[in-house]
């Protein structure tokens, strides 16, 4: 049936349900018109279609699925057909579980080294970022899978974030925050998107007419549906009108309610809420996942984890060429994440994998010979002389200790941000023990994140597997033996220590906002533009052979130039261009990531490379004229192994405009030196007046303030609240195992309430509980109560309102 046709025949009651979840991971269905319900599921890491009762953290358990190497893990990979090639397969897993949309991938850019979901998304640059969830949206879409880039926009930490504002120029946000999401929208064609729980400037994400409408529709062309994160609409109605199509999860006819009676109120036309429902349906109605009835294949899809997990390992040491070790090495294995392995983050990506190599089990079957494991220090801190002291006799009796070491669980989860870089102390410890006794010793290191390696002279190797998913420890073990040549490199920058990162001074936003100060110098861009030494540079890694550049050409089309492998081995190097221009009007970093290419070389092979320039490679967004503009002159081309190899220049003219000044005197940011940007430049960048930082704490409560600010409520049931919370918080975090159902309700708004529970609580209901917190204990009991007895006649009017639609009008066969 014709969709305008579709939705002439539905009552407004039936229109404004259809905005809504029909549970906790579907849509609503009409049975009479034909309109099924559609299944969402988590899945920038694997498929978790959860059994029985449904929650939106990963709490319950899950189908099995194949657990597949971090979206973070896969960025190191900087391999687009690689990443075409998990979306594929997780595709295929989604249609044969049944899942229509598939909540993935993972787009923030990874802003600060301590966000607690780094390892959920892809890197700190934005075209390396877009470029990736491109690939990814391709492959899950090529099984006939919605996918569900999110997300929109600028959510880049978790303390607080269905609260926090991100305050951000808009220079920044568009040159940053969106144009990896731009690239994805306009290479692949995602299906669906997600809006963000935050604020950004001042307005909620899932409202955001500038974002949702005039940037993503308008500009970009995008041309699916918009769903809020679970719990992430504030006012629904702002949200519809905003271009927001879809509210997640299930709130039990209370937003649909709202829609309505602001239809009848005149606040919202009818036709508009038709134009949603058609722009939603235009998706949900034509989904057709490739169903496989006999399921997927496991063996095939682990074995293709493993070759996948290969291209993201990246080698950051390899003194005295210790690696790659040769059959019959007498190994130590020491470290708990040998025998326990950390390969996936703590949340709503959390997999239920069909199977996990270990470690230990991977290197006895390597070749290698592995005298004995000890587990050497305790996985979530705490001093164990015992266990150090095992360890130590055990790497004095082998040639080589191999030490795997890493970021444990509650270092990396989806709501809690890390408090600083480092592993836990008895880590440390333990390594320095082992080489007092072991020269030869290889770390192996696990975490989705960067982490501070001040022990590094204590390791003559350092591989580094990210995330690697559940055969990572089998492509670890091939790397370590050279069953293949590591060619990974960084998509993030590693700073000597986190107060080294340049939103150190302003990372998290802690109450009511977070302010991205160091504006467009993040990572490397910061690094390089203020001189700052780091530990490894955006894009570096080392391999088992080596590679030289020459006879660089540059068109105003494409740079091309020779790359030979100088080596003995067979390897891949992944060859990066970046672009800058020293004597711009415009303040920029000193080079920005434009292009790469991985290829792959037989020893003494070389290869012409040809890197195309897009419609990005010299543009900057002007915040004064709103629009995208390309400042003419000469740029300089730069072409290496990292931001800092640089192997290959070459200047080019650029065809322009001859830009204006578009900001008074910012030196802050003309140096690049924004780790303490004073409130006077902020101010000017941002165009306006900063925002208070602070929460009112003289002010009563409102429905977008957290029940973290039951601290200072008026009332005595609002403080007795906070206490109960913050113990159960505290004692999550104490065990060494976070509690992310506590920490999700301590950080969640007050409406929180009646959006995550299913309908048992309306926005009326939760009004009433503040005023309890608010003080007003009689009052708002009164009040809590006739809204309880309101919401039960208004669910049944609407009730009978759909009975009689479905009496009324004859069913329908099913939309396709």
């Amino acid at each position: 049936m014709e969709l305008q046709t579709l939705i002439g025949r539905m009552t407004l009651e039936e229109k404004c349900s259809l905005l809504s979840g029909g549970t906790q991971f579907t849509s609503k269905a009409i049975p009479r018109l034909g309109i099924p319900a559609r299944f969402f599921s988590d899945g920038p890491l694997g498929i978790r279609r959860q059994e029985g009762a449904a929650d939106h953290l990963g709490l319950n358990p899950s189908v099995p699925a194949t657990c597949y190497p971090a979206p973070a893990a896969v960025a190191n990979s900087w391999d687009t057909a690689l990443a075409e090639e998990v979306g594929k397969h997780l595709g295929a897993e989604a249609a044969a579980l049944g899942v229509d949309v598939l909540l993935a991938p993972g787009l923030n850019i990874q802003r600060s080294p301590l966000c607690g979901r780094n390892f959920e998304y892809f890197s700190e640059d934005p075209y390396l970022s877009g470029k990736l969830a491109a690939a990814y949206i391709r492959g899950i879409q090529s099984r006939g899978v919605a996918a569900c880039p999110k997300h929109f926009a600028a959510n880049s930490q978790e303390t607080l974030r269905m609260h926090s504002d991100s305050v951000v120029d808009e220079r920044t946000l568009r040159e940053l925050y969106l144009t990896g999401f731009e690239i994805a929208v306009k290479e692949s064609g995602p299906k669906c998107l997600m809006s963000s729980y935050n604020r950004v400037n001042g307005v909620y994400a899932s409202e955001n007419k500038s974002l949702l409408q005039d940037v993503l529709r308008d500009e970009w062309g995008f041309d699916g549906f918009v769903v809020t994160d679970w719990g992430g609409s504030s006012d629904r109605v702002a949200g519809v009108i905003a271009g927001n199509h879809l509210e997640m999860p299930a709130t039990g006819g209370d937003s649909d309610r709202e829609v309505a009676a602001a239809v009848r109120a005149g606040r919202i036309s009818e036709e508009l809420v038709d134009r949603r429902v058609g722009e939603l349906l235009s998706v949900l109605t034509e989904l057709s996942p490739a169903k496989e009835t006999a399921g997927f294949d496991r063996e095939a899809h682990h074995a293709f984890a493993r070759r996948a997990a290969r291209e993201t390992i990246v080698l950051l040491k390899n003194e005295d060429r210790v690696l790659p070790l040769a059959p019959g090495t007498r190994v130590a294995v020491i470290g708990d994440f040998a025998q326990t392995p950390r390969f996936q983050g703590g949340g709503s990506s959390s997999v239920n994998p069909t199977q996990v190599d270990t470690p230990l089990d991977c290197l006895r079957e390597s070749g290698l010979d592995v005298i004995g494991y000890a587990p050497g220090f305790r996985r979530h801190g705490g001093e164990d002389a015992a266990l150090r002291q095992q360890a130590v006799e055990l790497a004095g009796q082998a040639d080589v200790a191999l030490v795997y070491l890493g970021l444990d669980e509650l270092a990396e989860t989806e709501g809690l941000d890390r408090m600083d870089m480092t592993m836990r102390p008895s880590q440390t410890a333990l390594l320095e023990a082992v080489a007092a006794v072991n020269p030869n010793v290889v770390v192996v290191l696990a975490g989705g994140a960067p982490m501070e390696t001040p022990w590094i002279s204590l390791c003559k190797g350092l591989l580094y597997g990210s995330l690697g998913g559940q055969a990572g420890a089998g492509a670890i073990a091939d790397a370590l033996t050279g069953k293949f040549t590591p060619s990974g490199k960084l998509a993030q920058s590693w700073p000597l220590t986190g107060g080294d990162a340049p939103c150190a001074r302003y990372f998290p936003g802690k109450e009511r906002t977070a302010e991205y100060r160091e504006g467009l110098f993040v990572g490397y861009r910061y690094y390089e533009t203020a001189q700052i030494p780091v530990r490894f540079p955006f894009g570096f890694g080392l391999s088992y052979t080596s590679f030289s550049y020459s006879d660089i050409t540059a068109t105003d089309r494409s740079v091309s130039f020779t790359l030979s492998n100088t080596g003995s081995v067979a390897g891949a190097e992944v060859a990066q261009l970046y672009v800058g221009r020293e004597d711009s009007v415009v303040f920029r970093p000193v080079r920005e990531l434009k292009g790469f290419a991985k290829v792959y070389l037989e020893p003494g092979e070389s290869r012409r490379v040809t890197i195309p320039l897009d419609d990005k490679a010299f543009r900057y967004f002007d915040a004064k004229i709103h629009r995208w503009e390309v400042e003419g002159g000469s740029y300089q081309l730069f072409v290496g192994a990292s931001c800092r190899d640089i192997r290959l220049t070459a200047q080019m003219e650029v065809a322009g405009i001859k830009a204006p000044a578009p900001y008074d005197a910012l030196p802050s940011y003309d140096s690049g030196r924004v780790a303490d940007v004073p409130d006077s430049e902020f101010e000017t960048l941002l165009g306006r007046a900063i925002p208070a930082a602070k929460w009112d704490r003289s002010a009563p409560l409102g429905l977008n303030d957290t029940f973290a600010q039951l601290q200072y409520a008026r009332g005595w049931v609002g403080r007795l609240v906070y206490r109960m919370m913050k113990g159960q918080v505290d004692r999550s975090m104490t065990s060494g195992k976070p509690d992310l159902d506590a920490l999700f309700r301590y950080n969640m708004p007050f409406r929180g309430v009646a959006k995550m529970m299913g309908g048992m609580v309306d926005m009326a209901m939760a009004e009433a509980l503040l005023e309890v917190f608010n003080g007003h204990f009689f009052r708002g009991l009164g009040h809590l109560t006739a809204a309880f007895f309101r919401k039960n006649k208004a669910e049944k009017a609407v009730a009978a309102a759909l009975s009689r639609a479905g009496q009324d009008k004859p069913q329908e066969e099913e939309c396709p």
